[in-house]
């Protein structure tokens, strides 16, 4: 009767411990993906400001159709993209900024237009709010990822078929970021 007791009362305790551990992961990756919501936001905020900043840099000049198809086209991926799938439109968007920005600085006229200096604030401001959320998603997914990689919390992980989150890896961003001040 007494071991009996104890074998339900340690049952109780693993299944206790066992909700959890699977409570803790999906808090993690309700997170992860919550995060990754306001940075596909802030991206393609981005892109529809690169996407001004080209009209507004028309008529000073000639973007190739292409560069504006690029644009449209990122936009349209980046509310479904992966945490890969987003590395790369960054690093796609950052080089279209680096040479919008390298074509307004060539024209004096274009760098004092109060439009372009608007449009290059609030692109400096975005640029700082996914930098805030990248570092929120890759620590939310640093503690994911321990728990998937830390015993015992690694077995819960495997028996309900879950997978280690991506990091996001911006290394344009720490590299050379966009230069948006004149």
């Amino acid at each position: 009767m007494i071991i009996l007791a104890i074998i339900v009362i340690v049952l109780i305790g693993l299944v206790l411990w066992f909700v959890g551990v699977y409570n803790r992961f999906f808090t993690y990756k309700n997170a992860a993906e919550a995060t990754l919501g306001q940075i596909r936001v802030a991206m393609k905020k981005r892109l529809d400001m690169i996407e001004q900043l080209l009209g507004a840099v028309k008529s000073y000049a000639r973007f190739e159709k292409e560069t504006l198809e690029k644009v449209t086209q990122m936009r349209a991926s980046v509310l479904k993209g992966t945490p890969g799938e987003l590395n790369a439109i960054e690093r796609e968007s950052r080089s279209l900024l680096g040479t919008l920005i390298a074509t307004a600085e060539a024209y004096p006229d274009l760098k004092t237009s109060t439009t372009v200096m608007s449009l290059m604030d609030s692109v400096k401001s975005l640029e700082e709010e996914i930098g805030r959320q990248r570092y929120t998603y890759n620590n939310i997914a640093q503690s994911f990822n321990t728990m998937m990689d830390t015993i015992p919390s690694s077995f819960v992980g495997r028996i309900i078929g879950l997978l280690k989150l991506e990091y996001l890896q911006f290394e344009e961003a720490i590299a050379t970021p966009p230069k948006v001040e004149f």
